[in-house]
């Protein structure tokens, strides 16, 4: 399934969670690399977002500490190139039509990418 949308800014607390210890060696283990402390926002439609949403049987699981809530993840590409995941927070402040990507690095700068450039992400 490809899910096409537009990159926007997010709240900038990915960064924070994302360099969280535990969620790191959670990631390390489940997916096979530590995520750059940051997330890819991608603004897509809602209906996109369920049809998304209906392969939570695929899922894996982050579990949350204390405070911290548990995160979802699948496995995606983005733009046919870069291996990584959607995540799904359960604790989130956005919408049902912002998903964030991880990776193991800056996409940003990797890819020289800016708000508004559309992007494909892939889950197998």
């Amino acid at each position: 399934m490809n899910i096409e949308g537009k990159l926007v800014s997010g709240t900038q607390k990915g960064s924070y969670f994302m360099s969280l210890d535990f969620y790191q060696s959670q990631f390390l283990d489940k997916l096979g690399f530590k995520p750059y402390p940051g997330t890819l926002n991608l603004e897509i439609t809602a209906n996109k977002a369920r049809e998304v949403l209906n392969f939570s049987n695929n899922f894996g699981i982050i579990k949350g500490k204390g405070q911290f809530g548990d995160v979802k993840f699948i496995r995606a590409t983005l733009n046919h190139q870069l291996e990584g995941a959607i995540i799904f927070p359960v604790k989130t402040q956005h919408t049902l039509e912002i998903f964030e990507f991880v990776a193991p690095k800056n996409l940003r700068k990797a890819l020289k990418l800016k708000d508004g450039d559309l992007i494909t992400i892939t889950i197998e």
